[in-house]
């Protein structure tokens, strides 16, 4: 099986479920159309890395699995922090409220393809600018959509409840992409 991403979390998921894996992150434009909603767009953006990946590098029923994370809140999209102040804004954007953590992913297999979208309402709690020093000083925000990571040691901290698979948070809902396999 080939996973179209270098994501260590995607890989450690895909790895813990058992599968050997070739890894062969897709080089794809990530730009989102015009009017393009997030929802779609991350959809869309998993399509498009399996068909590259597919096309290019897999074996005769070799499954290609390939995904993309966003965070939106309140219609907004929220990518990785530029930098420790981008990282900053966002965290104070998100404490106090719930957003949600979106994952496109595709399943490509000899020219067939399957393609979902997974939702997790995630709801912070209320962060002091203190708070969010800390966090952002601790370098865990820095490469990942949103600013945080839930199964960081202290970004789990940020997080009062879910409203859905955790796993999809982390980058990948393990348990769907293991039902949508071709058997």
């Amino acid at each position: 099986m080939i996973l179209a991403s270098q994501s260590p979390r995607r890989i450690e998921l895909m790895r813990e479920a058992g599968f050997d894996i070739r890894v062969i992150p897709a080089d794809i434009d990530e730009t989102a159309l015009p009017g393009e909603g997030p929802f779609d767009l991350v959809e869309r953006l998993a399509r498009a890395k399996a068909a590259a990946v597919a096309g290019e590098h897999a074996e005769a029923g070799e499954p290609v699995v390939a995904a993309d994370t966003i965070v939106t809140l309140d219609g907004g999209l929220l990518g990785k922090p530029a930098d420790k102040a981008d990282a900053h804004r966002m965290l104070r954007a998100l404490s106090g409220k719930t957003h949600q953590v979106a994952t496109g992913v595709c399943i490509a297999c000899d020219g067939r393809s399957e393609s979902f979208v997974d939702i997790t309402d995630v709801t912070f709690y209320e962060l002091s600018n203190a708070e969010i020093d800390a966090y952002v000083a601790s370098g865990e925000p820095m490469d990942k959509a949103g600013a945080y990571g839930i199964q960081g040691q202290h970004g789990r901290m940020l997080v009062e409840k879910i409203d859905g698979d955790f796993y999809n948070v982390v980058g990948l809902p393990i348990a769907k992409v293991v039902r949508a396999l071709p058997r």
